[in-house]
């Protein structure tokens, strides 16, 4: 089972760019489209926390659980 990561649907609910939300949490917009994309493999939770706080959720909104295998790589941790 793979921890995936819900950001995509946030920021369309949240009418929210990529780019305002590395703007107002201080992660760059590289990182950010990582965690979109599902190719982290780690995420601190300072920017967990960062993310939820601008976002207005909790973690449980913005991770999930998915059926599908942990995609195999090395991404940089967010």
């Amino acid at each position: 089972m793979a921890i995936t990561v819900q950001l995509d649907q946030m920021l369309l609910e949240r009418r929210m760019s990529l780019t305002e939300l590395s703007d107002r949490v201080g992660v760059t917009i590289a990182n950010l489209s990582i965690l979109k994309t599902g190719k982290a493999r780690a995420i601190r939770f300072s920017t967990l926390d960062a993310l939820c706080r601008e976002l207005d959720c909790t973690p449980g909104h913005l991770l999930g659980n998915s059926a599908e295998p942990q995609p195999e790589g090395n991404a940089d941790e967010a």
